[in-house]
């Protein structure tokens, strides 16, 4: 069985308007819309599970409109762990399965890179996909910084694909305690947790969409599919 958790909990501050960026249109739909399509054709059987803040919910299910792929939301945390964790709670225990968790802010995920995180996960436990960084690196301040080999380092995306159970219990793992937790993604939890992720070929084009250009860049690559 296959569960995709789609966190959209952002606040869209830095897309420029108080209204979330998961909300804003992209070639006439909401750009969670696209985010959703993209597992659903990837492999209709996918259970798709949304995450969000749940103040916007009502306004979701007022704009999402009635071609919008099947899928069950849920509110988010205060964190964006919290927010995976929610979703991971409307997964059943047992039976053996994987989990994938996506940015809803990345609506070009491709087929490619969905497949292949299934996949590698299925092998590895734990995948997420990485990009090569184009660009030098600097470390430390801006006073006295040094450059870094950029070829030591890539850029993390989503989907990272876990194995069902392993996931929840990396997660029970560090709440068993009640206490709020906030990793920068699932798999920097894994890891802490004793799972290693694999890292596979990323897709440049699967960018974050963040800033009010990059709506501009993400309707354009749409156009083009």
């Amino acid at each position: 069985m296959k569960y995709a958790i789609i966190v959209a909990g952002g606040v869209g501050s830095r897309s420029g308007d108080s209204l979330p960026k998961q909300f804003h249109e992209i070639a006439g739909k909401p750009m969670l819309w696209w985010t959703l399509r993209a597992f659903h054709e990837e492999d209709q059987d996918t259970h798709l599970i949304v995450v969000m803040h749940p103040d916007y919910i009502a306004h979701w299910k007022e704009i999402c409109g009635e071609d919008c792929t099947p899928h069950t939301v849920t509110p988010g945390g205060a964190t964006r762990s919290e927010s995976v964790l929610a979703g991971l709670r409307l997964i059943p225990d047992g039976d053996e399965g994987l989990v994938a968790v996506h940015d809803a802010a990345r609506p070009l995920v491709s087929r490619r890179l969905i497949s292949d995180g299934w996949n590698y996960a299925a092998i590895h436990k734990a995948a997420l996909p990485g990009v090569a960084v184009a660009d030098s690196l600097r470390k430390g301040p801006r006073a006295d910084s040094i450059p870094v080999d950029r070829s030591e380092y890539f850029a993390v995306q989503t989907p990272q694909v876990f194995d069902k159970n392993l996931l929840k219990a990396g997660y029970s793992h560090f709440c068993r305690d009640g206490e709020n937790i906030d990793f920068s993604d699932d798999a920097t939890l894994m890891q802490r947790y004793g799972v290693k992720p694999y890292a596979y070929e990323g897709d440049p084009r699967n960018i974050k969409v963040t800033y009010p250009g990059d709506f501009l860049i993400a309707e354009e690559i749409l156009k083009e599919r």
